[in-house]
Parts: C-alpha cells; sequence; structure tokens
C-alpha cells in the first residue's frame, strides 16, 4: 500500500515540496542548537520548559482525540464511523511522532533519553510517559495497518487485532492523564497544582482532536472525493461541542478557586495570563493577547457549532469553526498553561519567556513532519478507497 505514495496530482507534490522545506529549515536549526546548546533557546533557569514542551503538551490531547472515534466504532458497533476511524488512528501517529521528537529537541543531546531506559525511575512520571507514549504510537501503527489492510482486501480483520484496539483505548486516555501528572505533580507551581488538570486536559483533547479530523474530511473531500458522511461528520461536532464546554467549564473553575480564595501562587498566574503583572514598575503582559484571543475564538466557535445552518450545511462555517477551536485551545493549552506555570517563580519573581528565532525554526520542522506523515498516511487511505469504490478514480 506504500506505493500508492508515490502517485499523485500536481497539487500533492507541491504540497510535500512546501512541507519539506520547512522540515529543511527545522534541520537546520536544530542541527545548529545541537552543536551550541539549548543558550540558542529562550529558555533560562527560570523557565526551563519552553516552546517545545508546550507543544507535546497540546499535542499529547490531539493524539488522545482520536479514541472519540475508536470507542464508539469498535466498542458501540457505531457503524457511522467507519470511514473516518482509520483517519482518527493515523492522525494519532503523526501527533505522537511530533511528540517524541518536540521531547527529542528539548532534551538537547538526544541520547539523554536513553537514560529513561538505562536508569529507569518508576517512582517519576517522565518513566511512565515514555510507556504510555510509545505503547500508544506502537498500537495505533498496528491496528491502522492491519485493519486497512483488511479493508483493502474486503475481508474482516483478523479477531487477534481486537484486542489491541480495545487495549490502544486506556493507552489513549493514559498518554494525557500521565501528561497531566507531570504538572499537577509539581507542588512547587501552584498554578498547575490542581486536582482538575487532567479531565482538563481530556476536555480540550476531545475537542481538538476531533476538529482536526473534520478539517482533515472537508479537505479531502474537496481534492480526493473522499466523503466521510453528513451523520459522521454531525456526530463529531456534537462531540466537540461537549467536549469544548466541559473544558471552558474546568477553566472558569480554575478562575474561581484563585480568586474567591485569594491565593496568591494561583491568582496571579491567571492574572498574568489575562491582564498582565506589575513588578519592579514593568508590566509583564507577554501572553494577554494570545489569552484573549483565545476566549473570543472560543466562545465564536461555540456559537458557530450551535448554529444548526454553520453546523449541517455551510461546510466552510463548518471548516471555520473548527479552526477557530483549534487555535483557541493551541493557545490555551499549548502557549497559556504552561508558560504561565513559571510566573511568577516560587521566589515571587518574573521571567518571562520569548522563543527564539531557532526555536521557532524548530518547531515549524516538527510540525511540517507531522504533516507530511500524516498526509502520506491520509494518501494511503484515500487510496485504498477509490481502489475499493472505482480503479477509475483519479488520483489526489
Amino acid at each position: 500500500m506504500i506505493e500508492k505514495t508515490l502517485k499523485g496530482k500536481p497539487a500533492y507534490w507541491i504540497w510535500l515540496a512546501f512541507l519539506g522545506m520547512f522540515m529543511a529549515v527545522g534541520v537546520a536549526c536544530y542541527a545548529r542548537q545541537y552543536l551550541f546548546g539549548l543558550g540558542l533557546t529562550g529558555m533560562s533557569r527560570d523557565v526551563s520548559w519552553g516552546l517545545y514542551i508546550s507543544q507535546f503538551t497540546f499535542l499529547v490531547g490531539v493524539a488522545a482525540g482520536g479514541v472519540m472515534l475508536v470507542l464508539p466504532y469498535y466498542v458501540h458497533n457505531y457503524k457511522v464511523f467507519g470511514k473516518i476511524t482509520i483517519l482518527g488512528e493515523f492522525l494519532a501517529i503523526g501527533a505522537i511522532s511530533m511528540c517524541l521528537l518536540f521531547i527529542m529537541a528539548d532534551l538537547g543531546q538526544p541520547t539523554r533519553a536513553l537514560n529513561v531506559v538505562f536508569h529507569p525511575t518508576p517512582h517519576s512520571m517522565l518513566f511512565y510517559d515514555m510507556i504510555v507514549l510509545n505503547g500508544y504510537l506502537f498500537l495505533n501503527i498496528l491496528c491502522g495497518w492491519v485493519i486497512l489492510t483488511a479493508e483493502r482486501k474486503q475481508v474482516h480483520p483478523p479477531k487477534w487485532i481486537y484486542f489491541f484496539v480495545y487495549l490502544s483505548i486506556p493507552f489513549a486516555v493514559s498518554i494525557h492523564t500521565v501528561t497531566a501528572m507531570l504538572y499537577c505533580g509539581l507542588p512547587g507551581r501552584h498554578f498547575w497544582l490542581s486536582a482538575i488538570i487532567a479531565p482538563r486536559f481530556l476536555a480540550s483533547a476531545f475537542a481538538a482532536g476531533p476538529a482536526l479530523i473534520i478539517l482533515a474530511c472537508l479537505i479531502l473531500k474537496r481534492v480526493a472525493n473522499f466523503d466521510a458522511g453528513k451523520e459522521a461528520m454531525n456526530k463529531l461536532v456534537t462531540i466537540i461541542m461537549y467536549a469544548a464546554l466541559l473544558n471552558t467549564f474546568f477553566v472558569f473553575l480554575e478562575v474561581f478557586v484563585g480568586y474567591y480564595s485569594n491565593i496568591p501562587g494561583h491568582k496571579h498566574s491567571i492574572e498574568y495570563l489575562f491582564f498582565g503583572l506589575e513588578h519592579h514598575g514593568h508590566v509583564y503582559n507577554n501572553l494577554v493577547p494570545f489569552m484573549w484571543t483565545s476566549v473570543v475564538l472560543n466562545f465564536g466557535a461555540l456559537g458557530l457549532f450551535a448554529w444548526p445552518y454553520a453546523r449541517k450545511k455551510n461546510e466552510f462555517l463548518l471548516g471555520l469553526s473548527c479552526v477557530m477551536i483549534f487555535i483557541a485551545l493551541w493557545i490555551d493549552k499549548g502557549l497559556g498553561f504552561v508558560f504561565a506555570g513559571f510566573v511568577p517563580n516560587p521566589l515571587e519573581e518574573i521571567t518571562e519567556y520569548v522563543p527564539t528565532a531557532n526555536e521557532l525554526g524548530i518547531t515549524l520542522g516538527i510540525w511540517a513532519t507531522g504533516f507530511l506523515i500524516v498526509t502520506l498516511l491520509y494518501k494511503i487511505v484515500v487510496g485504498v478507497d477509490q481502489e475499493i469504490e472505482s480503479e477509475g478514480t483519479p488520483e489526489i
């Protein structure tokens, strides 16, 4: 089936070349960082997790979001998701690959990752994060490829694969739960010291992942005649709405705890995010415009999702609402949540974080790598679908 990635229209190759350009930039920036060290980044003693870890945190949720297709289809026999469940599994492969690449970039020297294997520390959440991330990646590769192969041959998948399909469901929940525990298990950072971080992460994951799948379906429908079906899309929108509302509710709970109880460590981080903090005559407010943009996009997307015309009849508005909720959640979790945990530090000092051009280059390169992986995998899915339906249907 891999040969299907070698055929396509000019637009397909232009898209791959476009991604390859950013990947080349990422490789060049990473080579520079590898030789010089993490001093090229905007991270410091006070802000030890920067853009790499914030992107890792967000993308873990994108990967976990695929379970919202696997669970209804395989456990509840909801056949409407039949054509797009494989898209969720392959999206998870791309997202987890990006997660691992961001971790490697953050480590500085990639060989340091071997310390988790050679010197395991079961009392550390990083040890379990390594297990669940690699395990979930393996499960999605195995399940997706075996089931797609069976679909191409138009036979039932082998019965043994369903054990791994069902195993992937708790793994999907665990990758984001363990990642949340990395944060809420740090008592020195009050903003992260909350018992609802894991459910908040899962709620945002179950909105961001399906939103990206809907966007993929809309694009594939336009460029490859791959129709996921109206009912499947409507159900995904319903999932996104409930998950986004839950995430919004959890954010309000964090604000309530910080302000009503007047806990300085919690309250100051929220103030920094939405209003800025004054310290020694200087106002620190780098993230304020981003966070208010996230709020506007979040409620704007929810409004569009609640409008039946936008949800069911206008694909442009549906795609726009998915883009809005995806960006809103990316800002909330991929920027605000991680960076605000360091402001102020335990000594009540403020050190703002600004990523360098080199960091941005590596980040863009990793995102391009993930999109390349997903593009190639989706090309195979579309090719198999076209092969089954009609031998004469043109390639992408």
